[in-house]
């Protein structure tokens, strides 16, 4: 099915440095994502179109809802259950004490309400970062081979395959997800130049489409549940770090930006760079979960 969409337009000007993890609120009808260079979580409630904002105690790379009422928060330090009402962070566990270089980057929940996340080289060299999953006991399990910069990962619409991004090397990968959430079948989803720009957050709709944010690749594509190049949606800027549904009928396509990478001309030339954008689509995105297992 062809998808038929509205064109990008800035929502909310913030020329956040790394803007990152959008993801819909379904019981406050809300968007929450962060600035992960400027220590911020954000929310935006589209109906009244308020923001609010919260500082955070180092670089936090998501935030999302937990079944309990409350949110948890992916920082530099580990996971951490985070109060909006009064904006405090509570550590519950550092999954790589042994890399003090590393941060948390993305994340995501799957059907089944486990949490799933990556951690990434702060410096983007070192390939120290991993895809984890939060167990029941609330431990880490570390999921995916190393790579410098982890990204995702998104689920299919019935929770049998993961999508995990190596940002750095251009790769998308694919696994089969067991039901104890084991992983097997590796294969190689996508492969993106990186004179296209570097694949970044994804995100998956109801269709099984993946899509996925380009980093210094000036738009957004979307790819069928096989792997294949289905369209490019271009934006005014450079940098698109992730994307993801939301609004009543999860028709409305959020994408978070970043402007730490340009010089000062290219900053001029690309005023919207780091703001929140959003567009209009005809597939939905896939409802969303929140966090039951580990907290």
């Amino acid at each position: 099915m062809a998808v038929q969409r509205s064109e990008p337009v800035s929502i909310v000007q913030l020329g956040a440095p790394l803007g990152e993890g959008p993801v819909w609120v379904e019981r406050d009808a809300a968007l929450w994502f962060v600035d992960i260079k400027s220590y911020r979580i954000h929310r935006l409630e589209p109906a009244t179109n308020a923001i609010q904002s919260w500082q955070t105690p180092g670089q936090c790379g998501f935030v999302l809802p937990s079944a309990d009422g409350g949110m948890i928060a992916g920082l530099q330090s580990g996971l951490a259950r985070f109060d909006p009402t009064t904006g405090a962070f509570v550590p519950l566990v550092n999954p790589e004490p042994q890399h003090p270089g590393n941060r948390l980057n993305d994340g995501t929940v799957d059907p089944h309400g486990r949490l799933w996340f990556g951690t990434m080289d702060d410096g983007e060299t070192a390939e120290s970062g991993t895809i984890y999953r939060l167990g029941a006991d609330g431990r880490c399990v570390a999921s995916t081979p190393s790579c410098a910069i982890t990204n995702g990962p998104a689920f299919s619409p019935d929770g049998r395959t993961i999508y995990h991004v190596d940002t750095g090397k251009g790769l998308i990968y694919a696994c089969s997800v067991g039901e104890d959430g084991t992983l097997s079948d590796a294969r190689l989803f996508a492969s993106i130049p990186n004179s296209e720009g570097h694949p970044d957050g994804p995100t998956v709709d109801a269709e099984g489409c993946v899509w996925v944010g380009l980093y210094n690749g000036w738009g957004v594509r979307r790819y069928s549940p096989a792997g294949e190049l289905l369209e490019q949606i271009r934006f005014p800027v450079s940098a698109i770090t992730k994307v993801a549904f939301g609004g009543p009928e999860r028709k409305t396509l959020y994408a978070t930006t970043a402007s730490k990478h340009l010089l000062a001309a290219e900053r001029a030339e690309q005023p919207h760079a780091g703001d929140l954008f959003a567009f209009e689509v005809d597939v939905p995105g896939i409802p969303g979960v929140e966090i039951r297992h580990g907290i």
